[in-house]
């Protein structure tokens, strides 16, 4: 098979290299941010980027994650897992008309009723080539989108 490069492949591959991150998230309501820190290294495998990351638990511990991203049929494609979640979150998503933000739909279990399920966004913005968010919402009961995530990631290598 002969795949074809396109210009949101050659997005991705400004994902590749070695990360630093430090992440500030809300743990639930009337919580203060919780803050911490851990690396992420991406890679090519052509015409997509895995990310292995590993970082500081809330309670303490390590965890460890894996993103995939790709671009087909128009629309960018991916999976995020993590060793302290037993579900797999398939994303969906659309390059903003400047080319600086992905927003990466996607559905799982419901923070205020894990039998239910709510939306999510991850949204990834390239603030230059060795500056990177990532912001997690999800939306409200209300339709709002509730942000209780932001990871800005620095460069390395």
């Amino acid at each position: 098979m002969q795949v074809e490069i396109q210009k949101e492949h050659k997005w991705l591959e400004r994902l590749v290299g070695e990360w630093t991150y430090e992440n500030e998230s809300v743990m639930g309501p009337d919580q203060p941010p919780m803050k911490f820190t851990g690396t992420e290294t991406f890679r090519s495998l052509d015409v997509w980027v895995i990310g292995e990351g590993t970082g500081d638990m809330p309670g303490g511990g390590t965890g460890r994650t894996v993103m995939t991203l790709g671009f087909d049929k128009g629309r960018f494609i991916g999976t995020f897992i993590g060793s302290m979640m037993t579900g797999m979150w398939v994303y969906s998503g659309q390059l903003d008309s400047a080319e600086r933000v992905l927003t990466l739909d996607t559905e799982g279990p419901s923070f205020a009723d894990p039998t239910k399920t709510a939306k999510y966004q991850d949204v990834i913005e390239l603030l230059s080539d060795d500056h990177r968010t990532l912001t997690a919402r999800y939306q409200g009961e209300d339709g709002q989108w509730v942000q209780f995530m932001t990871a800005h990631y620095r460069r390395v290598r």
